[in-house]
């Protein structure tokens, strides 16, 4: 998962670090600095992993003053997941297939 969302970020011309970043009570996976000085937190769950935790650490990383935060995980986990809170909220949901393709869901 972290090398096909870092790939992607890149081909977009993104400065993408994928090391753990500290935010209050939390951390996220990494960030992806866009030719505009946008910053984006990505974290990065897989389907063993807590997914509403997964919210509320993109939820921080927007209050730490991230302007887009991003939820990654597989395709198959994001069938399952009701994207309506990513929709209201302004979140992205990412999935990753078995071949590394990228689907964003929301």
């Amino acid at each position: 998962l972290k090398w096909a969302i870092k790939r992607h970020y890149k081909a977009l011309g993104y400065k993408v670090s994928m090391r753990r970043i500290r935010l209050g009570n939390t951390e996220v996976d990494g960030k992806a600095i866009g030719p505009n000085d946008e910053r984006t937190a990505i974290e990065i769950k897989t389907p063993r992993d807590d997914l509403a935790r997964g919210i509320g650490q993109i939820a921080e990383a927007l209050a730490f003053g991230y302007n887009k935060a991003v939820l990654v995980t597989t395709l198959k986990n994001t069938r399952t997941i009701d994207d309506s809170v990513f929709k209201r909220f302004g979140f992205g949901l990412i999935g990753v297939d078995s071949r590394g393709s990228l689907h964003v869901v929301a």
